[in-house]
């Protein structure tokens, strides 16, 4: 198995379509293309035609495109056949592709020729990944942009400027005995300053987009029966979790996502925090709090009604849910208050609010 062999794969998803694809990268694409189609076509055109096997059979019919190197995804020559997107129909084409000596490409295995033949760097090969994987608007806005080369061209103006800084301090070092001022005091502070500043500028946007890509962890936590499911239902606008009136309904974990603003909110419903002699009620709990400490935000359900009924009844339900510490000191933590709209209007004024 070496790079100069000529891959092959299915390019899309599995399973019935209308048009599925078999994508073919490598040397011997001419050669392959005049068993399969009985000639070259001619480079970016796309031409109508029968699919042929080994045998001259025919295996389909429909479109084929042919990329010329280096004029490519991959820097190599491409052909793509793009034919009826039945599982037996595309691994009728696969087989006869690979009969006629072609290796089947390992995964990424496209991506990966096309970053050793400089047709993209490695921050442009992750977001075909994340642009493929992006689940929503701001997501695939942030993976284009970065397959385009927008964050490329901030590393490398990052790079140049480091070693733009590094020449004139080494040339500085290496002639002190000569009467030439290579850079003044003031001016080597203002440059590394300003390679500070865009280090800072790289490394968050590079946070921005990864929020975006993986999303925020936001954990329900809360005791049995605080309306944790209920919050969960209404956050993601279907019935996702089972509420009744029986503490403990919740015993595992149950996830949704949603989409605020364009960044993948990922909800996770836990079971109530509480002592309990219950096995199953006590992995919940187990599970519940590993969440929560592994959480990017904790809403802390509470029934607003039972916090008015004694003073302290909120450190109290602190004490009780046993939250971690780091949630508490990270500022993590944001307690909602339920059955708030049962309360009157002065009452409601007098719960304790978040700091």
């Amino acid at each position: 198995m070496t790079d100069t062999d000529t891959i092959c794969a299915i390019a899309t998803p599995p399973g019935r379509s209308g048009v599925g694809i078999v994508r073919i990268s490598g040397p011997a694409c001419q050669n392959l293309s005049r068993q399969i189609l009985g000639f070259v076509p001619e480079p970016r055109k796309a031409y109508f035609t029968e699919f042929h096997g080994p045998d001259s059979a025919v295996i389909d019919r429909g479109i084929a495109i042919f990329f010329e190197a280096p004029n490519s995804f991959t820097g190599e020559d491409i052909l793509e056949l793009q034919g009826h997107g039945g599982i037996f129909i595309l691994n009728s084409i696969l087989k006869a592709v690979l009969d006629m000596g072609c290796r089947m490409a390992r995964p990424g295995e496209f991506s990966e020729r096309s970053f050793i033949n400089n047709k993209m760097d490695l921050a442009q090969v992750e977001a075909i990944a994340d642009l493929i994987n992006a689940n929503t608007e701001q997501a695939a806005k942030s993976a284009f942009r970065t397959l385009e080369g927008a964050f490329s061209d901030r590393i490398n103006e990052l790079v140049t400027a480091i070693t733009e800084l590094r020449v004139y301090l080494e040339a500085a070092i290496d002639f002190t005995d000569e009467d030439i001022d290579f850079i003044s005091e003031g001016n080597t502070s203002q440059k590394l300053r300003k390679i500070i500043d865009q280090t800072e500028a790289v490394f968050s946007q590079a946070r921005v987009g990864a929020i975006l890509q993986e999303g925020i962890k936001v954990a329900i936590a809360g005791r049995p029966n605080a309306g944790k499911s209920s919050l969960l239902n209404s956050l993601s606008g279907r019935e996702t979790a089972i509420v009744t009136d029986i503490p403990g309904t919740t015993r595992d974990t149950l996830k949704e996502l949603i989409d605020v603003d364009g960044i993948p909110v990922h909800i996770i419903d836990t079971a109530g925090l509480r002592q309990s002699t219950d096995i199953v009620e006590q992995e919940g709990v187990r599970r519940a709090r590993q969440v929560i400490e592994n959480a990017d935000l904790v809403l802390l359900v509470a029934d607003s009604q039972l916090l008015l009924e004694k003073s302290g009844a909120l450190d109290h339900h602190f004490a009780e849910t046993q939250l971690p510490d780091q949630v508490l000191k990270a500022g993590r933590l944001l307690v909602v208050y339920n059955k708030i709209d049962l309360l009157k209007s002065d009452q409601q004024q007098s719960l304790p609010h978040n700091n």
